[in-house]
């Protein structure tokens, strides 16, 4: 599996190599978007708001707008240079316990590996988090943003969970609801009993292989029925655009004939006498 970060953890005096891997294996369905009237395929372009013309990948560079309509480059390189610490170690800054976290701050999770020669700090860690009960919180920039993150041990490995800053979450007074409603929202005694043991009835230990994506399986089924039923249409693939060359013998007589014609009106405003020196 790729890493989509190498860097260390800073803990205490220790510096351990790792590399940040996906813990994710995301399930979704693709679909392409098609014209209705010939199923031709429609294709998002990059293209040039002045020309209209598309921009290859290699000629995008990256602005910032700091006043209207004026903006400064910044490179790949210049960014990765701007705080290289920073960029390629997590600082672990304090140690909680991990109740104490409110699950709305947890975003993405990540396997940390350590790197060749980096085993025994990593494992220490891992043994210290676990004996301790506590998790690491931490601060790592992915792909020019920073995020606060926590560590915490999970079997063999340690975890990294991407975390939301306190700014990125609402407050409740900050949900858009009229609170008054809620207060006079009334239940009687009995209500509140019969769902108190509707919850106790259906209680039991968390295991999370016996949640399926219902929905996912649902929409495989409905579109291997219409493929199965031969409803499949056959797309021709997009041509690509190629730069006119003086390899297609179609487009070599008008450039050979502008060339000619270049080269006659160059003979008329020449003196009509050269030499050599003046020729070259």
């Amino acid at each position: 599996m790729a890493s989509i970060w190498k860097g260390s953890i800073s803990f205490g005096l220790l510096n351990i190599p790792v590399t940040l891997q996906g813990a994710q294996s995301e399930k979704e369905i693709s679909f392409s978007m098609l014209d209705k009237k010939d199923l031709s395929r429609i294709q998002y372009k990059k293209v040039n708001a002045k020309t209209g013309k598309e921009v290859p990948y290699e000629n995008i560079v990256k602005g910032y707008e700091y006043s209207s309509g004026r903006y400064v480059i910044v490179t790949e390189d210049e960014i990765r240079k701007s705080n290289v610490k920073t960029s390629q170690t997590m600082d672990i800054e304090d140690f909680v316990a991990i109740d104490e976290i409110d699950p709305m701050f947890f975003e993405k999770p990540y396997y940390l590996v350590p790197q060749k020669g980096a085993e025994k700090g990593y494992y220490l860690l891992r043994d210290a988090l676990a004996s301790s009960e506590k998790v690491a919180v931490c601060k790592i920039v992915i792909r020019i943003r920073q995020h606060l993150a926590m560590i915490m041990p999970k079997g063999d490995y340690l975890i990294l969970e991407l975390l939301r800053f306190s700014h990125e979450i609402k407050t409740e007074k900050q949900v858009k609801y009229m609170a008054d409603v809620a207060k006079t929202a009334k239940y009687n005694p009995k209500e509140l009993k019969m769902a108190e043991d509707l919850i106790a009835g259906m209680t039991g230990k968390w295991k999370p292989e016996q949640y399926k994506d219902t929905y996912y399986q649902d929409v495989m089924k409905t579109i291997d029925r219409k493929i199965k039923a031969g409803k499949g249409h056959k797309i021709a693939p997009v041509k690509e655009e190629h730069i006119e060359t003086t390899d297609n013998v179609v487009d070599l007589m008008p450039l050979l004939q502008k060339s000619l014609a270049a080269r006659k009106t160059a003979k008329k405003k020449a003196p009509a006498k050269r030499t050599s020196k003046s020729a070259s």
